[in-house]
């Protein structure tokens, strides 16, 4: 089996020497794991029991050619695979994808000294489902290029699609770019945030420069032409705040039948059905628990599927989120829910509040929830359930440690793959004590 070189449009091939080798595992990154010379080396695009030709620099390699391939070896379905840094493991079968998720999971809890044992199979959700993303973008003098950055490295690769996304995001990509070639200026960069909202696509355009008329009048021509619901403009120097240009409909999600108003760019659930997969877990443990503490809540993505069941407290530091939430808690009637704007990772809810409540989910960004897993651990008299979600297995496996060294006890952690063919992975995870 030959492959093409990796390296990219325009790169010559890699240099001799080339080494044979036998490919043992796939890292946390999705590269294949050999031994070279006692240790590790790691080669994109393989699987284990395969034996490659590569060549090599320090610890990193480039495959050349695939000499025995692996069974569980599949046909990249994505033109871009093997340039565009987007996906790294389109080239495994699902069966192995969904054990290689798994294995991420288990070993990062087994570095914290946790039991794998209590981990789930995989819920995948499957491509075509993504409802927001980022792409980045340059202006060159032959025109605008589009698209996800190739692996570690700031190369912008031009795709003229994505199998992850729904369809109207993959459509306006190539109107994109010609609206970006209008509003930006030849040698800028920057990007462009995509989201399907529940009354169309929500665009953000971030930027140099200021959003001159000549700008407005571009932008507010797309978003009628696209039947987007709104765009806004981020510059670059104005510390990422999104000024709408063109609204004309409100973005909005539905939560448990409740209209949410969202702020330009803010943060969903990558897809509808991974959100469900997530509920359907919190709601599994929370039960008919009265109340609960909805930590690091955005715009309510859990809190309103919880107030079905009793009250909710949710805290959110963004305060445009927050004002989102409680605006449409009021809007529908649910004085069951309060909503507080707070920075949970300077200031954490501390035991003497957290007592009040009878469960608490977090939700954290990626840097995890350190600051407020030690605040639960350290109330001995605090909420007996918890459930953590998270989209990091490492800073997941750290807090779930506190929790634990604290005296909850993990009774399950479920992954579910929202983001297929690649090594991101969210968890919920359940604690009682």
């Amino acid at each position: 089996m030959r492959l093409k070189n990796r390296g990219g449009p325009g790169e010559a091939p890699p240099p001799p020497p080339f080494y044979e080798l036998t490919i043992d595992s796939v890292g946390a990154q999705g590269d294949g794991v050999a031994t070279f010379k006692g240790g590790p080396v790691y080669i994109p695009y393989t699987l284990p029991g395969e034996r490659i030709r590569a060549s090599l620099a320090g610890q990193r390699g480039r495959l050349i050619t695939v000499i025995d391939p692996s069974p569980d070896r599949v046909s990249p379905p994505c033109p871009h695979f093997g340039t565009c840094g987007g996906c790294a493991v389109q080239h495994m079968d699902a069966t192995l994808h969904g054990q290689w998720k798994q294995d991420l999971l288990k070993a990062a809890l087994g570095r914290r000294g946790i039991d794998a044992a209590v981990v789930a199979p995989v819920e995948a959700i499957p491509p075509g489902q993504r409802r927001r993303a980022t792409f980045a973008y340059r202006h060159r003098a032959d025109g605008v290029i589009l698209g996800f950055n190739a692996r570690q490295s700031d190369r912008i690769i031009d795709i003229a699609a994505c199998l992850l996304l729904l369809p109207p995001l993959t459509e306006l990509l190539s109107p994109l770019r010609t609206l970006l070639k209008a509003v930006t200026r030849p040698g800028e960069t920057g990007e462009v945030t995509l989201s399907a909202t529940f009354t169309g696509v929500d665009l953000v355009v971030t930027a140099p420069g200021p959003l001159d008329l000549d700008r407005r009048e571009r932008l507010a021509a797309f978003a009628g032409v696209h039947d987007l619901a709104r765009v806004s403009w981020c510059g670059t120097t104005a510390r990422g705040t999104a000024e709408p240009v063109a609204e004309r409909r409100r973005p909005q999600a539905c939560f448990a039948g409740v209209m949410v108003d969202l702020p330009p760019g803010c943060f969903l659930q990558p897809s509808a059905q991974g959100e469900a997969a997530i509920i359907a877990r919190i709601l599994a443990a929370v039960g008919e628990r009265s109340p609960v503490a909805d930590l690091y809540a955005g715009v309510g993505s859990f809190t309103f599927s919880l107030a079905q069941h009793g009250r909710v407290h949710a805290v959110e530091g963004a305060k445009e989120a927050t004002l989102a939430l409680r605006t449409a808690a009021q809007r529908a009637g649910l004085d069951r829910i309060t909503a507080l704007s707070r920075d949970l990772a300077a200031q954490p809810l501390e035991a003497a509040e957290l007592r009040q409540f009878a469960a608490v989910v977090f939700d954290p960004p990626r840097a995890g929830a350190m600051a407020q897993a030690r605040a639960l651990a350290e109330g001995k008299d605090g909420p007996p359930l918890v459930v953590a979600v998270s989209c990091d297995p490492a800073t997941l496996a750290r807090d779930l440690r506190l929790l634990m060294n604290g005296g909850y006890r993990l009774k399950s952690v479920t992954p579910i793959d929202q983001f297929p063919w690649s090594p991101h992975l969210e968890a919920v995870a359940v604690l009682v004590r």
